[in-house]
């Protein structure tokens, strides 16, 4: 039998902030939605321009690290595999949506979030590339109760003080004045 590929590729702007949800077994869901442009000059000389919007899905760790360093406008490239999804609507109409089940996400430009701290620096420093391959593939069928707990919330963000703390002290020591005596040469 022969092989088969199914990979998507893009680098683009994100169109609206992410939004992170929780499937009833407790598996983060984020989604967010991409805009990619082409540009082209047609046999007249004319410039003609088009913009495709694509629809994103990261799952578990992945999609937590998605909504909490991803934000409208952001520049970032996706890779995952195409996924086609039908359901019937409560209206009773069938709807049909083609997605990308994203399994790597880098962040390509250095921009913040309007009103964003330094301490959200530390966070994607060791987060701008982040594959899905890192937390383990795992389907929602197959994943039960990966829903942080609230102490492993209180693990982040007690790191996260701590480090805003050492930042806090480095500062004040930065600050200080060094003088000739102090240099032991």
């Amino acid at each position: 039998m022969a092989r088969s590929l199914n990979k998507a590729q893009l680098i683009g702007n994100l169109t609206r902030d992410p939004e992170l949800r929780y499937t009833p077994q407790g598996t983060a869901v984020c989604t967010f939605s991409l805009a990619t442009n082409r540009s082209w000059i047609t046999e007249s000389g004319e410039k003609k321009e088009d913009t495709e919007f694509h629809r994103a899905v990261a799952w578990n760790k992945l999609g937590e690290l998605c909504s909490q360093l991803l934000f409208k406008g952001r520049k970032v490239f996706i890779e995952g595999r195409l996924q086609t999804r039908q359901w019937t609507g409560q209206d009773g109409a069938n709807h049909q949506t083609t997605e990308i089940v994203i399994s790597d996400m880098i962040i390509l430009d250095s921009r913040r979030a309007p009103g964003e701290e330094t301490t959200s620096d530390v966070i994607s420093e060791g987060a701008e590339n982040v594959t899905s391959g890192e937390v383990g593939e795992i389907s929602a069928e197959e994943n039960v109760n990966m829903a942080p707990t609230e102490e492993k919330k209180t693990e982040k963000s007690t790191a996260v003080k701590n480090k805003e703390e050492s930042n806090k002290a480095e500062e004040t020591v930065a600050s200080d004045e060094v003088k000739p005596e102090d240099i032991p040469f």
